[in-house]
């Protein structure tokens, strides 16, 4: 009878084998996210800014006014997210939001003299930054290259 539950035991754990923690892609990604998120809050406190809004004004000082459907897509973020980070950015004076006259469905975002001068300061965050994932510079170049293929590919999937 032994062998037998063994064997049961055995096939078990070869159907379960999917779904251990160690055989996902997904979670050494999420846990390396949520490590580096962790890390930018100490050079992000002297801006005032969490990550989310960070990369919210990269994207502005980078690319200027846009919309704010835009902006998500340029961040990955959905408008519940979106919206009421823009709002704390506008009640800080960091953005202005506003709706043009002739499209009032619109909502437009750029940057206020206040948001574009805290690009001179945002310019130490990056170097404060560095040596964060401790990897030689041609396996940080290489993880790039392969996260922005992979984001490519499942954008391109829809």
């Amino acid at each position: 009878m032994k062998p037998d539950t063994d064997y049961a035991k055995r096939e078990d754990a070869g159907r379960y084998e999917c779904i251990r923690l160690e055989n996902q892609l997904c979670f050494p990604l999420y846990a390396c996210t949520k490590e580096v998120v962790r890390q930018y809050r100490k050079p992000l406190e002297a801006l005032e800014l969490t990550y989310t809004q960070y990369i919210v004004m990269m994207a502005l000082w980078e690319f200027g006014c846009m919309s704010e459907s835009e902006l998500g897509r340029k961040v990955h973020l959905d408008s519940g997210t979106l919206a009421p980070l823009l709002k704390r950015l506008e009640k800080r004076g960091l953005i202005e939001r506003l709706r043009p006259a002739h499209d009032e469905r619109r909502l437009l975002i750029s940057l206020s003299e206040q948001g574009s001068a805290l690009k001179e300061r945002a310019v130490e965050v990056p170097r404060e930054m560095m040596g964060c994932i401790d990897l030689p510079a041609e396996e940080l170049a290489q993880l790039k290259y392969l996260l922005d293929r992979a984001l490519a590919k499942m954008e391109a999937k829809g």
